[in-house]
């Protein structure tokens, strides 16, 4: 597949949706059914951004190229960091990169044996065979998630839906969370660069670090070859795009900007939804010109 004319400039105001979810983590739709909804929506600029998992790039580079979408390769990497889940997003890379492949299998391995936890943990509270229920929506088993396991609760009436489900059962101290262990911030960097990608922080205001925990976050990733983060996404409340906007400017930082969409009955914002970056700092495509195919 062919990539972009690495002379080519694409604008800081690029509808650029670089952040979204597939069937093959945890999203509802097909990689096809994403890029033609991504175009349907005006974007100009799509990646795929799966957990810890590259197996639908295939798919979304030939619906992507079918219909005329611009297409970045991407995963979201789960990183473990000062004890809490980071997120980072990867674009651009080889995606048949061994060591990239490897580190994300390795990743992936405790997704089984942490699922089992969770539900034994909502049997306690009174919930049983919520492993089987959420196993009926991961598209991937080897992908089972907390996502997987809220469809199932929103399913059988134990909440009315998903944000419910995350704050009475999902997270640290309720029934049905059980921390893990993921990649290292270093070996993450490290995969995507060495594959040809660029790391960015995803949704960092999600986080809720302090302001030395994030400062630390940002100095480390920056420390280990990392080049971008979003700004503008659909994790974010809209005060916080300029807070991130300044953080861009202060450790010179690529922006990024993306959806973080799952589904159309899930997700707060749609593909191609979100409102443009600040035109004073550079988008992280201009990093991945060479790296875009179309």
């Amino acid at each position: 597949m062919p990539a972009s004319d690495p002379q080519e400039t694409w604008p800081v105001g690029l509808n650029a949706d670089l952040h979204c979810h597939s069937v093959v983590s945890d999203g509802t739709l097909t990689p096809d059914e994403l890029a033609r909804r991504a175009l349907g929506n005006g974007v100009q600029l799509w990646s795929l951004t799966d957990h810890d998992e590259v197996g639908g790039q295939a798919q979304a580079a030939q619906a992507a190229r079918s219909i005329g979408l611009p297409f970045l390769t991407g995963v979201e990497v789960s990183v473990t960091f000062a004890d809490a889940t980071v997120h980072i997003v990867g674009l651009g890379f080889d995606d048949t990169d061994a060591q990239l492949l490897q580190g994300l299998y390795a990743t992936r391995g405790g997704r089984d044996g942490r699922a089992r936890e969770m539900a034994q943990g909502l049997a306690q509270a009174g919930i049983p065979g919520t492993f089987e229920g959420a196993l009926k929506y991961a598209g991937n088993p080897e992908l089972i998630s907390r996502s997987h396991f809220a469809r199932y609760l929103v399913e059988i009436g134990i909440c009315s839906d998903i944000p419910e489900v995350f704050r009475r059962y999902l997270t640290e101290g309720k029934p049905g969370y059980v921390p893990h262990r993921w990649a290292t911030l270093r070996n993450c960097v490290r995969w995507i660069r060495d594959a040809g990608g660029v790391a960015v922080i995803a949704h960092p205001g999600r986080y809720g670090f302090n302001p030395t925990l994030e400062y630390a976050l940002f100095s480390e990733f920056i420390a280990h070859g990392g080049q971008g983060v979003e700004v503008v996404t659909g994790s974010h409340f809209a005060h916080e795009y300029p807070k991130y906007a300044d953080m861009a400017r202060e450790f010179g930082l690529a922006a990024s900007r993306g959806s973080d969409f799952h589904s159309p009955h899930e997700s707060r914002v749609d593909l191609g939804a979100l409102p443009p970056l600040p035109s004073d700092l550079e988008p992280v495509w201009h990093l991945l010109q060479a790296h875009i195919r179309q």
